[in-house]
């Protein structure tokens, strides 16, 4: 069954819809099995696509296997020009990706837009790096030896994307990938397949060789994931989704020593001190923990306010939240959508409920909206306490949770006391303050002052559980290159 585009409003370019039927030209292989992708919104049918196993990824991985040599040999200028037809094909479609990704997904379809824009700017960003791949020269010990070093694509790269970022995903995986020379396998989130194949289709107009890109579609991860980290011709894994899995992934990556990058699992402390300027504060927890419902890795979950300035920070934040407006994503009103599924609502529900019986206030929100769709009131919760499922993990949903605390040192201990270090975030004016706390917190990004930190110029990664390596700047690139000695005697 194709797509079906009268349930995607405000398309402009439905030719695109066209375009995936065509996907075994980018690497794909057919397949029988079908699985059925739903609009969170509304619970409609919109497509049904090939589900995908064991014996397509492997021809996926074998095209992707035949056609890197021939990739990599291309000049960094080659490379650059096809990633920049890729870009700009990104960009005159932004408001038909856009609407699909809203369809799919969720999310206000300006939020999609602008994550579609985000997309393309990673593209961009590649397109430039691809020509920047330097290597170096070493002083030799002695005068009839040379010493120089080099750097060459890894090979075949196997990636796995996540629902709630499905299009800047994509770009922020495969474009530095593609720039090194690499050729890719990709696997996006059974929820949210349908952006990905639209994007795929565009790389095709682009003119990337047949192989170079490779979509493969299934309802279940495990079967691919396990070929992916299996098949010794696949030389590095990148994946985005939770610390669980990132743990299976690396032990199934481990026999062969395969080099992966991990994205994982956040718990986000956004601490507001008592020098701050509370109206900014409130601007920024807006952001940090209300964008995409809350459905985001780096989302701000446990939000430390001082007591100095915590009723005014928290009667400021309600109010706001109050106004937020939940509903379908093409409504221009709306600023939440829905969560993903009936799983996200029930987490969210059982948050709640473990701090309502521990304590806990709902200050606003709590509750599911409607029987049609998967929305629920943007949630304020305070009196919070550190033995709160709440306070433990992430809750992925827009759920507020704010702890009030008197001791700056502590916050910090407190902070810092999980598994997790991708991101943080803190509100202060004092410059002693804010060099002292970023440097203590635990994370691998700190937003001083800000609720959004996100840029393809910058490094996007964690520490501790929640991930390995960098995504973004020139950084990102890195990950996708081996390092080769090159030692020239009888000079």
């Amino acid at each position: 069954m194709p797509l079906l585009p009268p349930l995607i409003p405000h398309l402009k370019s439905p030719d695109l819809f066209g375009n995936l039927d065509r996907l075994p030209a980018l690497g794909t292989p057919v397949c029988e099995r079908t699985f059925v992708v739903l609009n969170p919104s509304t619970g409609e049918l919109l497509a049904e696509l090939p589900d995908m196993g064991v014996e397509e990824t492997r021809a996926a991985i074998d095209k992707a296997y035949m056609a890197q040599p021939g990739w990599a040999a291309l000049t960094a200028r080659e490379r650059s020009d096809i990633l920049w037809r890729w870009h700009q094909l990104i960009v005159d479609h932004t408001d038909d990706l856009g609407a699909i990704l809203t369809a799919e997904m969720g999310k206000p379809l300006a939020e999609a837009k602008s994550e579609i824009s985000h997309a393309a700017a990673y593209l961009q960003w590649y397109a430039e790096e691809a020509n920047r791949i330097y290597g170096e020269t070493i002083s030799a010990p002695s005068t009839d030896r040379r010493m120089l070093v080099i750097k060459q694509p890894i090979g075949v790269v196997g990636t796995i994307t996540p629902w709630n970022f499905p299009a800047s995903m994509v770009a922020r995986k495969i474009s530095p990938a593609l720039a090194a020379g690499c050729t890719i396998v990709l696997k996006p989130a059974e929820q949210t397949p349908l952006v990905a194949g639209a994007m795929f289709a565009l790389a095709h107009q682009a003119g990337f060789p047949e192989g170079v890109v490779n979509l493969v579609y299934a309802s279940e991860g495990d079967a691919v994931g396990r070929e992916l980290c299996g098949n010794p011709k696949v030389r590095k894994i990148s994946f985005t989704g939770s610390t669980e899995v990132g743990r299976l992934l690396m032990r199934q990556c481990s026999d062969q020593i395969k080099k992966v990058s991990l994205e994982l699992g956040g718990n986000a402390p956004f601490i507001v001190f008592d020098d701050a300027d509370v109206d900014a504060a409130v601007d920024g927890a807006i952001q940090a923990k209300f964008r995409n419902a809350g459905q985001t890795c780096v989302s701000a979950n446990r939000l430390y306010v001082q007591s100095g300035v915590h009723d005014e920070f928290v009667d400021k934040f309600v109010k706001r939240v109050r106004q937020l407006q939940v509903g379908d994503g093409f409504d221009p009103a709306v600023a939440i959508g829905p969560l993903i599924d009936q799983h996200a609502l029930a987490k969210i529900e059982s948050h709640i409920a473990d701090a309502v019986e521990k304590g806990g206030i709902v200050r606003c929100g709590g509750k599911r909206i409607g029987t049609r769709g998967t929305f629920f009131q943007p949630t304020v919760l305070t009196g919070i306490s550190s033995e709160m499922t709440v306070a433990q993990e992430e809750t992925f949903g827009p759920l507020a949770a704010i702890i009030n605390f008197d001791d700056a040192d502590q916050v910090v201990h407190e902070a810092n006391d999980t598994i997790y270090g991708l991101a943080a975030y803190f509100y202060a004016s004092n410059l002693k303050r804010v060099w002292r706390v970023a440097e203590a917190l635990e994370y691998g990004m700190v937003g001083i002052n800000t609720g959004r930190m996100s840029s393809e110029a910058a490094p996007f990664g964690g520490v501790k559980q929640s991930g390995i390596g960098r995504e973004g700047s020139r950084h990102g690139l890195e990950d996708y290159l081996e390092m080769k000695y090159l030692c020239m005697g009888g000079i």
